[in-house]
């Protein structure tokens, strides 16, 4: 059994962006030209966004997408991501890439170093071939590939796989990377849902430490865990069978296929359940939250997150115990949590513990329990 380190983070962020106040205006704009059909046949009106609204439920003022052209078009709604051809790099491997040469460069390592390649999204371009493979042929590692997901949980969810193959020898070295691009399933009519989300990328160099090497300022992971449980709060039905339920399946519907959820459960719920998951879990290795240095929760909600640690620690906790950066990204799904890793370790002391979770659509818990050398 090997111990484990993280030895290197990657993340890109794109450089365009939407405020609050140009998402809600596109909004209402749509609402206003909307509602008058919707009175002329006799349902009830929309209501419309505001962007005080949305940062006090959820502490988001601006998100990064990867494309901006068509978000903001009243008429569309939507990014406008031309198609490419077989032979040309897909956007999501691209996005991909873009956080993983960033890894494979502040490891000092070359991309035939690494033996897997795992590429977890909570949103994947396609089925096949996998966006993974095609980043192993691009970047040129050696081995294998495969995609998974899991939500929100996506990156800790790989992060999981990928330290037990380390642990177990079969694997040496493994890229883990995120591309979130899920912008391009966002419903940006959805009032509950349109003000959520942003893009990133971000990419995990996992590799075994040598009996009686010393990696200074590395990340050792001690230990992960993950906890599922079903619930339809946070839920899309847009795949592969959605043409077969329609009467003509070459005109796809995309009405109520889309991602949606019912927020208060989502917020309820999922509070309770984190704060259960990381107690517990703490508790496993004889820890509890106040001999934790720092928590990397994911960012899907600054009211949830506070929630979660005031729960277990008996009152409020500031930037510095449990960083947030969703306030200028948005929830960036499975990537946010490892963004907030990658800007906020460098500053901790050898012996220092952090705690990094996920959690999100499933239900899905991750977690990663990490200490600095």
């Amino acid at each position: 059994m090997h111990r484990v380190i993280i030895s290197s983070l990657g993340v890109e962020i794109p450089e365009a962006s939407i405020s609050n106040d140009e998402l809600v205006e596109c909004f209402n704009a749509w609402v206003d030209t909307e509602n008058p059909r919707r009175i002329a046949a006799g349902q009830e009106p929309l209501p419309r966004s505001d962007s005080a609204f949305i940062e006090h439920a959820s502490g988001i003022r601006t998100r990064h997408v990867v494309e901006r052209n068509g978000i903001l078009d009243p008429a569309r709604m939507a990014p406008r991501i031309p198609a490419r051809p077989d032979e040309a790099l897909s956007i999501q491997a691209e996005f991909g890439i873009a956080s993983a040469r960033k890894a494979l460069a502040q490891a000092g390592i070359e991309a035939a170093d690494v033996d897997l390649v795992i590429c977890s999204s909570s949103h994947l371009q396609r089925p096949y071939p996998a966006i993974a493979i095609e980043m192993q042929q691009a970047l040129g590692t050696r081995g294998a590939a495969f995609d998974m997901g899991l939500g929100c949980s996506s990156a800790v969810a790989a992060l999981h796989v990928a330290v037990g193959l380390v642990r177990a020898g079969t694997h040496r070295r493994v890229l883990v990377t995120t591309p979130e691009i899920i912008t391009g399933h966002l419903n940006f009519r959805d009032r509950q849902t349109h003000f959520i989300f942003g893009d990133a990328s971000v990419s995990i160099v996992v590799e075994g430490m040598a009996k009686g090497s010393v990696r200074p300022g590395r990340l050792e992971v001690l230990d992960t865990r993950l906890w599922t449980q079903l619930s339809n709060n946070i839920r899309t039905n847009l795949g592969y069978l959605t043409r077969t339920a329609q009467d003509d399946p070459y005109q796809i519907s995309l009405e109520g296929n889309m991602i949606h959820q019912v927020g208060n459960k989502v917020f309820k719920e999922v509070t309770v359940a984190g704060h259960k998951f990381i107690v517990e879990f703490l508790a496993e290795h004889g820890l509890t939250p106040q001999g934790i240095r720092r928590f990397w929760l994911h960012q899907a909600n600054a009211r949830m997150n506070a929630m979660i640690l005031r729960l277990a620690f008996g009152h409020d906790v500031d930037h510095d115990r449990a960083p947030m950066v969703l306030d200028r990204l948005g929830n960036t799904a499975g990537a946010g949590s490892i963004v907030a890793l990658s800007e906020n370790h460098a500053d901790m002391k050898a012996g220092d513990y952090g705690l990094l979770c996920a959690f999100g659509a499933g239900y899905s818990i991750g977690g990663a329990l990490l200490k600095v050398l």
